[in-house]
């Protein structure tokens, strides 16, 4: 990876552990351009328009840990790898439901800076296989002269290729963002544009109707979910507003969002239950 100075070298690829139906209404939601297509079985990788680190001079780690933080609560815990880089480091966060996020990074030349532990519990959230995947992840936290940043991204791509993960052709960790929306473009990826409110609020309702609880989910366990997420939206809300954070910003929003939405559908739904 080239570490010449400069915030135009920074990218990155969320790779969400499902299929595109079920990651495109919640990816609406995070008023984000993003490119969207499938990355083998029950994989899709979301391609970043980039701006907003290029414009809020935010860090691009913190941005797309918000935005995997978001995507993997609203696709009911399905797993959210972000894959980041700069002029100076290159890295992973793992997000996975309500659950901390893992991540691991490594500086430009490749010299590891994460805990190890991080490595075996990303592991362990993918279903990785225990013995082989983990021996095959294990390298990339030891030092390798021979290994930049660039080369751990690979190296990782290429231990998750065995669940079925298939980048398409041009999407590579540590190109620029120039670079990967043109190969999306390329690719046929889909677009998603920055929608206003109304479309907003309409691919909410979908995210909410098409999750794992079916139309219109309502009783206990639904309020429980919703209440859960809305508590968890405001925890983001004031943490991207305590560090002028635009990526946990977002996440805190959409978050709110979905359990505000997910608390009305289950009022609307118990009244229609009990209606005669």
């Amino acid at each position: 990876m080239n570490a010449t100075p400069g915030r135009h070298l920074a990218g990155a690829l969320l790779l969400c552990r499902a299929e595109p139906a079920a990651v495109r209404p919640p990816a609406r939601l995070l008023r984000e351009q993003l490119f969207l297509t499938a990355a083998g079985p029950d994989w899709t990788v979301l391609v970043p328009e980039g701006k907003p680190w290029l414009d809020d001079a935010e860090p691009v780690e913190r941005v797309v840990t918000g935005w995997a933080t978001a995507l993997a609560v609203a696709t009911a815990g399905r797993p959210v790898l972000a894959l980041w880089w700069d002029a100076d480091r290159a890295g992973f966060t793992l997000a996975s439901g309500f659950r901390r996020t893992v991540g691991y990074t490594w500086l430009a030349d490749g010299t590891p800076v994460g805990e190890e532990e991080a490595v075996h519990t990303f592991a362990a959230r993918l279903a990785l296989a225990p013995v082989l995947d983990v021996q095959a992840l294990e390298p990339l936290t030891k030092p390798d002269p021979d290994a930049d940043a660039h080369a751990r991204l690979v190296g990782l791509v290429a231990v998750l290729a065995r669940t079925g993960l298939a980048l398409p052709e041009g999407l590579a960790p540590g190109e620029s963002a120039d670079r990967l929306r043109a190969a999306a473009r390329d690719q046929g990826a889909e677009l998603l544009e920055r929608p206003g409110l109304r479309d907003a609020v309409r691919a909410e309702i979908e995210a909410v109707e098409g999750g794992r609880l079916g139309p219109c989910p309502y009783g206990p366990v639904a309020r429980l979910v919703g209440v859960v997420q809305l508590a968890a939206g405001v925890m983001l809300l004031a943490r991207g507003i305590g560090r002028r954070s635009g990526g946990w910003t977002t996440a805190g929003v959409l978050l709110v969002a979905h359990g505000a939405l997910g608390l009305v559908q289950d009022r609307l739904g118990d009244r229609l239950g009990k209606a005669p």
